[in-house]
């Protein structure tokens, strides 16, 4: 019992003392593309991520700004606030399956903040609930448009639906199904989910 006590604190050690990784500074804000990034950064379906800067002494009108970063560290200022539209964006973005980006701002528009969108031209998508099952197992497949699908695969592997409404769809993983991203056939094109699916033994 003592032995093991001992390995487990050995471990904790190692671990606090291991930093695990090299950390690499992709931009540094100057003030005129933003400052003082509050909330997290959201990665998109397209894989870059997105993000807000808070107002004060960033943008262009120090009212804060949306932005978008490579893996990289390119970054593109993708909106400037100007106090009638929005100040100090704080909460994190969240895209929805169309593709758009939706977010708050704690001041501006009447003076107590805006909710707003931002449409950067990604393409839509689907999202799985949950994001990994064994076969069999019940998920739910969300969206927007999804009328009349005419099917759904799971890294290629075809898998039964029952249509709930043009925002959500359901389906079973079906036996055969390997780890990697669903695809949504519907009359207006094909959906790819934002992330694989994993099969679970």
């Amino acid at each position: 019992m003592e032995n093991r006590v001992r390995r487990r604190q050995q471990r904790r050690h190692n671990l606090q003392n291991d930093p695990g990784g090299t950390k690499t500074i992709l931009h540094s804000f100057n003030s005129t593309d933003g400052a003082n990034p509050l909330a997290g950064l959201v990665q998109a379906a397209g894989g870059n991520f997105y993000g807000t800067t808070q107002g004060g002494s960033g943008g262009a009108n120090n009212y804060g700004t949306v932005f978008e970063i490579t893996s990289v560290g390119t970054l593109k200022t993708l909106q400037t606030f100007n106090y009638t539209d929005g100040s100090n964006p704080e909460a994190a973005l969240v895209q929805a399956t169309d593709g758009t980006f939706y977010g708050t701002s704690s001041q501006g528009g009447t003076n107590n903040g805006t909710i707003f969108s931002l449409s950067v031209g990604l393409a839509p998508f689907v999202k799985t609930l949950p994001t990994s099952g064994k076969v069999g197992a019940a998920v739910k497949i969300l969206g927007t448009d999804l009328m009349g699908p005419a099917g759904v695969t799971f890294n290629g592997t075809p898998a039964a639906i029952t249509f709930i409404s043009p925002s959500e769809i359901s389906t079973t993983v079906p036996a055969g199904a390997a780890t990697g991203k669903v695809q949504v056939t519907t009359p207006g094109g094909t959906l790819l989910s934002n992330i694989a699916f994993r099969i679970t033994p």
